[in-house]
């Protein structure tokens, strides 16, 4: 990917969160700025297409209870967790 350079204005509190995560995660504070940039211009892109017809559905197996949503969040926070850690060593 070619790559055009640009000037951005950015809170201090921003650029100095920015400076952190680029120190933590030992990148550089310009990749932070340009995933950013990535991921905000994917979030808002309106595609020409439709994800789904009409006449299409999803089907999720049916409905979820409490015990298995309470069940996923936790499994989701401690992957989560674990993944920061290992970041951090």
């Amino acid at each position: 990917m070619a790559l055009k350079r640009t000037n951005v204005y950015a809170d201090e509190s921003d650029l100095a969160l920015i400076k952190e995560t680029a120190a933590r995660k030992g990148i550089s504070e310009a990749e932070i700025i340009r995933e950013g940039i990535h991921r905000i211009a994917l979030a808002t892109r309106i595609w020409d297409e439709p994800f789904l017809d009409d006449e299409e559905t999803f089907d999720l197996g049916g409905p979820v209870g409490e015990d298995e949503i309470r069940s996923a969040v936790a499994a989701g926070c401690a992957a989560r967790e674990r993944r920061n850690q290992e970041r951090s060593t």
